[in-house]
């Protein structure tokens, strides 16, 4: 099975992570740049979930999960060590037609999170269908330092540049050869150099 390529707008949609260890706390740093919704219910959490929820960035539920809980989601990650829970949690959430990802069980996700590379609004996202997060992880290491930190300037100029050249009336094939060149390895390179003192 080919998986799908996305990249989903999560703002103000309620994802749910049963579990509050720090695998968990890995997933929900994930969502929180997002503008999520996150709603974790365990009845332990690590001292760092413990301080978002008391600055109000998730809400925590300091009991076992009920299927109640999937209530409204948009999505599920099931990031508890309990088989019988991610087992329930699956069922449910497939019954519901909520999306869910068990923590480290392909079988029983509907996506999987990718090792991906930030460069500001730049993001290139690697997967494996979950066969080698090892793998996944190299090649984003690769691609780590082929796309250094200066690319996440150069993404928001050429946003900027769009956003002009789109405000303006322009022969849409003219504007289209225009964002083309700005994109290029001659502008980057020229960027660069603008940046060098």
């Amino acid at each position: 099975m080919t998986l799908f390529p996305i990249f989903l707008k999560l703002a103000k949609r309620r994802c749910l992570v049963v579990g509050a260890g720090k695998i968990a706390e890995e997933k929900i740093e994930g969502l929180l740049p997002t503008g999520a919704e996150i709603r974790v219910v365990a009845p332990k959490a690590t001292p760092r979930i413990r301080a978002l929820a008391q600055n109000k960035k998730i809400l925590w539920d300091a009991r076992a999960f009920k299927p109640t809980d999937l209530n409204d989601a948009f999505l599920v990650v099931a990031a508890t060590s309990s088989p019988d829970a991610r087992e329930r949690i699956y069922r449910e959430a497939k019954r519901r037609k909520v999306l869910c990802n068990v923590v480290d069980d392909p079988a029983h996700c509907d996506f999987y999170y990718g090792s991906v590379v930030r460069r500001g609004a730049l993001q290139i996202a690697i997967s494996t269908a979950g066969k080698s997060p090892a793998l996944a992880q190299r090649i984003r290491k690769m691609l780590e330092q082929l796309f250094g930190p200066e690319y996440e300037e150069w993404i928001a100029a050429l946003g900027e540049a769009r956003e002009k050249l789109f405000a303006g009336k322009m022969d849409p094939e003219e504007r289209k050869r225009l964002l083309h060149i700005l994109a290029s390895g001659e502008m980057f390179d020229e960027f660069l150099r603008r940046k060098t003192p």
